[in-house]
């Protein structure tokens, strides 16, 4: 038996368009920070090798912030690490950038002048040290690099300044006691498989697609940095205070680890700007980095631990005033 439904009317159907339009509407205002006109102009967000996290996180992102700010045209390029990062914001050449809380401090060691001007956006994720060799190489231990070939990193990248550290740390000098190349993720596991080199370090979120891509045609496994070699570590300088030992996860790279964690070193990753750089522009920024983690993190593993309960912890640098009136703004 069919039902007959009463008839909406003209006058009713428009009033009841019209409120929808005004919910949305508020809902819209309430969404965007204090209903404000989305910021645009033209920014330049560094990000790192071809191969590396910060280069996949970097294009991920800004298709993010096209959607909350159509206006806003943002230039990726491309850098070394977290070393030059820190250096391409400190002198304007970029806005924003990702380096790892190390390269961060030892920068700002280097150059005191740099505390009244780098800002911390959000704490994003966690690095970890990864040093790759063939799977039936010799090499045990860090010692065992000991006049071995052995990719450091790209200039002034954040690789090559904790690869440095780990190897002081185990009494071998950077140059001296191995043959040191300077190979980053990108050049690095293609080196290995060629056997150009007997060892690479890498220093990245989990899993790398780099090393991802090379564990499907080409045997490794990683060699374990203990926790007494990161407390030796913490002897060399203030900035190493930032090195945790922790060990990778066995899920990181399952066809490699067997099921095994790897003991190693953890480094907090940061979000990073300049104390000039525009209020509202640093709080919008800081709110889609907060708000894309779940679309990022289908693509970039690492960016499922951005977290908000965290990010506002961005030591060595005071938060930016944009991202704090973010934080402010989502405080329960």
């Amino acid at each position: 038996m069919s039902r007959t439904f009463p008839r909406i009317g003209r006058r009713r159907a428009l009033q009841g368009a019209g409120a929808g339009v005004v919910v949305l509407g508020l809902l819209l205002w309430w969404l965007l920070p204090l209903g404000e006109d989305p910021p645009g102009g033209t920014i330049t967000f560094s990000t790192g090798t071809r191969a590396g996290v910060y280069q996949e996180y970097g294009s991920r992102l800004r298709p993010e912030l096209a959607k909350d700010m159509p206006d806003l045209r943002v230039r990726l390029e491309t850098s070394n690490g977290s070393q030059d990062n820190v250096e391409r914001v400190a002198s304007g050449r970029a806005d924003f950038t990702i380096a790892a809380a190390d390269a961060v401090a030892a920068y700002e060691a280097r150059h005191p002048e740099s505390k009244a001007e780098l800002r911390g956006v959000a704490r994003l994720y966690d690095d970890y040290v990864q040093l790759v060799v063939p799977r039936d190489s010799p090499i045990r231990t860090i010692a065992d690099l000991r006049g071995k070939r052995v990719a450091t990193g790209l200039p002034r990248s954040g690789v090559r300044l904790i690869a440095d550290r780990v190897l002081q740390a185990a009494g071998l000098d950077p140059v001296k006691d191995v043959e040191p190349a300077s190979d980053g993720i990108d050049t690095g596991p293609r080196q290995l498989e060629q056997g150009k080199i007997d060892a690479f370090f890498w220093s990245g979120g989990v899993p790398t697609n780099g090393l991802r891509d090379l564990a499907d045609e080409f045997t490794f496994r990683f060699v374990a940095i203990d926790a007494d070699l990161v407390a030796k570590m913490h002897d060399q300088d203030e900035s190493t205070r930032h090195y945790r030992a922790t060990s990778m996860p066995e899920s990181a790279y399952p066809t490699v680890q067997n099921g095994y964690a790897v003991p190693t070193i953890a480094v907090s990753n940061l979000l990073i700007t300049r104390a000039d750089v525009n209020v509202r522009l640093t709080e919008w920024m800081t709110r889609v980095i907060l708000d894309s983690r779940d679309e990022i993190g289908s693509h970039v593993h690492s960016a499922q631990f951005v977290d908000l309960r965290t990010a506002i912890y961005t030591d060595p640098l005071p938060l930016h005033e944009g991202a704090r009136r973010y934080y402010r703004s989502v405080k329960p």
